[in-house]
């Protein structure tokens, strides 16, 4: 980025040597009887004015306006930037002007005559009116180019991560040992209540079945991700049975809201896995689901310490903090802390 920066500066300032050289070097041209001095005062001269005013308007371009988010407001201060440099530049031109009629050598007669406007200021920011203009639309127009063509490349980057997020959160999803043990602990149901196995084994297909069809998507509605969760509670009840308690408090106008899918899941299984699983009275699990103006709360908090083994990976975790970056940039939020006796996670994300 600062690589690219510096030769984003490198081209700025050749085009202002090249674009105003050219401008005063017209005069070379276009004006004849001039005399060799008076060219090259004119050419080193201009293209200097030229620089400064136009540098000077840059410097405050990128200090006061906010091109990511281009307002009413920016427009004003470009407009009054614009006419502030176009009169600093004419006043200048008509400076310099008056410096070398009066302490420069005997001028010609085409010189005199070219040198009749020079003492008028009003004449000088006319022109100069046009010159800052064209500076200043053409400056703005590769600024919105390179803009469009940085949004392309950052959509671009942006769909690159969210595939291999979407890898990775298929890797954190299908957890083996929960298949296994879920297989195993219905094996052994079956031995004592058959048509609870069948209901649970009809539950476990359709959580690979939710893994492996959502996994292609980057949000579905509360109420499938709850679909999922109670499963996979259900699912788990069978290994820890009245050790695990599971409470859900969700408003009613969140169920139809979009979430990236799983997330909620993933909270869950990380409080069962790293949470319950390790006491040995078992615990509480309670989800909370509401909204808050333009913010979507969801909190998970289980019975325990905030205590991952070492040899954790940490996948779930690390799936949700990466979506909801790939996803919301900064205006969504995950923070994992332990209050009191408790395990919370709070995820925030917003809705407009």
């Amino acid at each position: 980025m600062e690589l690219n920066s510096k030769r984003r500066n490198y081209i700025f300032w050749a085009l202002q040597l090249l674009g105003w050289g050219f401008i005063n070097s017209v005069s070379i041209f276009v004006v004849k009887g001039l005399s060799p001095q008076l060219l090259l005062y004119s050419v080193v001269m201009g293209t200097f004015l030229g620089i400064f005013s136009t540098s000077l308007l840059r410097w405050y371009l990128k200090q006061n306006v906010q091109f990511e988010s281009f307002g009413g407001k920016d427009f004003i201060k470009i407009l009054i930037a614009f006419l502030l440099t176009a009169l600093v530049f004419g006043a200048l031109n008509t400076l310099f002007g008056f410096l070398y009629v009066k302490f420069g050598p005997t001028l010609t007669e085409a010189e005199h005559n070219m040198f009749k406007t020079y003492d008028n200021l009003g004449i000088q920011v006319l022109n100069s009116l046009f010159l800052i203009g064209a500076w200043t639309v053409t400056y703005l127009v590769i600024k919105l180019l390179l803009k469009l063509n940085q949004d392309r490349i950052e959509r671009l980057e942006l769909n690159t991560h969210l595939k291999q997020a979407q890898l990775n959160t298929l890797k954190g999803q299908i957890n083996p040992h929960f298949m296994f043990n879920s297989l195993n602990n219905i094996r052994g149901l079956m031995l004592e209540d058959v048509e609870r196995s069948r209901e649970m084994l009809t539950k476990l297909s359709e959580i690979l079945r939710y893994s492996l069809t959502k996994n292609n998507i980057n949000a579905i509605s509360v109420r499938e991700e709850l679909e999922v969760v109670d499963n996979y509670i259900e699912l788990s009840k069978i290994q820890f049975e009245d050790r695990l308690q599971f409470i859900e408090n969700v408003n009613s106008d969140t169920l139809d809201l979009q979430i990236p899918p799983m997330i909620i899941q993933l909270l869950i299984e990380n409080a069962i896995k790293h949470g319950i699983s390790n006491l040995k009275q078992g615990g509480t699990i309670t989800l909370n689901i509401k909204k808050e103006e333009a913010i979507l709360l969801i909190e998970v908090k289980n019975t325990g310490k905030l205590q991952i083994a070492k040899n954790s990976t940490q996948l779930g975790l690390k799936n949700i903090e990466q979506r909801l970056k790939l996803l919301y940039a900064d205006k969504a939020s995950f923070v994992l802390e332990e209050v009191s006796d408790e395990v919370v996670a709070h995820i925030k994300i917003p809705l407009a």
